[in-house]
């Protein structure tokens, strides 16, 4: 048996929340979850001016079903299987789509913010890695880094972002790790930069919290 590639085109989906206008100072580029849809994941962000803040959520190339019944269904950034195929068709994507959103606008005078949840977390270093984009500011929010931050993103790429850790600290998943202490002082001492920003809160991009990052907006 022997395994083959074929590179194909896909069809990608993602939406978006508000006008990119001249009026516009912050563009913010936010990556769901593992099995969330972004159609319902962008809604978390409609505590922002629409006036001078747009909004995109792309949503992951692979989508399941949730449940036994066929109803509920999710996307995800990738998997194990292929796994370097799947980080790759993604980045290819996400560049595509940056390309697309700024086709007719630069980004010169806008703040760009790049927001990961979970899984998306880990697609926005791998992302902001490549080298095709650049931001102003990165929010890891609840993503789990098993290694480490240093296998995703270099600490010189994040020189002059302004980068965030935020994470609820009643999160079931950051609960299990046995040691959250060492956990936590493994991402600082990957990437010095980040600062944390722990909140009374469980796995969800909180509403409340996410409104207190726009009122510190930087620019």
């Amino acid at each position: 048996m022997t395994e083959h590639h074929l590179a194909v085109r896909r069809t990608a989906r993602y939406y978006t929340l508000g006008q990119l206008t001249d009026k516009t100072r912050h563009v913010w580029f936010a990556l769901h979850g593992y099995g969330q849809l972004a159609q319902y994941f962008i809604r978390r962000f409609d505590v922002m001016d629409p006036e001078d803040t747009f909004i995109v959520a792309p949503e992951g190339l692979s989508r399941f079903y949730l449940d036994g019944q066929y109803e509920k269904i999710g996307a995800s950034w990738m998997t194990r299987v292929d796994r370097q195929h799947e980080i790759e068709d993604g980045i290819g994507y996400l560049n595509a789509l940056w390309d697309g959103i700024f086709r007719e606008r630069s980004t010169e005078g806008l703040t760009i913010h790049l927001l990961g949840f979970s899984q998306g977390a880990a697609q926005a270093c791998r992302w902001l890695e490549a080298g095709h984009i650049r931001v102003d500011r990165l929010i890891l929010w609840a993503g789990f880094f098993p290694h480490g931050l240093q296998e995703l993103i270099s600490a010189e790429r994040l020189t002059g972002v302004e980068a965030l850790y935020v994470y609820g600290e009643q999160d079931e998943y950051l609960i299990e790790i046995a040691d959250t202490e060492a956990y936590l002082a493994k991402i600082q001492a990957d990437a010095p930069q980040i600062r944390l920003h722990p909140y009374a809160g469980t796995h969800s991009v909180d509403r409340t919290v996410l409104q207190q990052l726009v009122a510190v907006n930087i620019r």
